[in-house]
């Protein structure tokens, strides 16, 4: 009579594998994973050292404003009002501590139409055009104004 186990070779063989399997990714994971990491939930904790040592690019809106007031008042009445500064002029934390360095130059085209060319999942409030039909080589800013658009 034979034994019901005889042919248990094959499940042996399949469990060798799955445990050879394992170990191998255990072994990749204690390597590849920093061992900082899972200090702060799903975050590496010299991640916030890594960040704290890049520089600053960001000036915020507040320290263009002491120099920019009438830029902000009139920007205030229109649409543009709660743009921030940044958002179109880019990183200026080099300009505020140093005033001989100039923003970047804008190309109004490419900056106004970031927000206004016209795309289904935008929302009605926010105007919206189809550059070729509008003006397909002009700047924006020979029409409108930045701060002010409807003006």
């Amino acid at each position: 009579m034979s034994s019901r186990f005889q042919h248990h070779g094959h499940v042996v063989r399949v469990a060798v594998l799955f445990a050879a399997g394992f170990l191998t990714f255990l072994v990749a994971r204690a390597w590849l994973i920093p061992a900082d990491f899972g200090v702060y939930g799903f975050y590496r904790a010299g991640a916030l050292d890594a960040v704290r040592a890049q520089p600053i690019k960001y000036a915020g809106q507040t320290p263009c404003l002491d120099c920019h007031a009438e830029v902000d008042e009139l920007r205030q009445t229109e649409r543009h009002r709660n743009v921030s500064c940044e958002a179109c002029h880019g990183p200026s934390a080099a300009h505020v501590e140093d005033f001989s360095i100039a923003p970047a130059t804008l190309d109004p085209r490419a900056l106004c139409l970031r927000c206004h060319t016209a795309l289904a999942g935008k929302p009605d409030f926010m105007p919206q055009i189809v550059p070729a039909d509008h003006f397909e080589d002009a700047a924006c800013t020979e029409c409108h104004a930045p701060h002010a658009p409807k003006q």
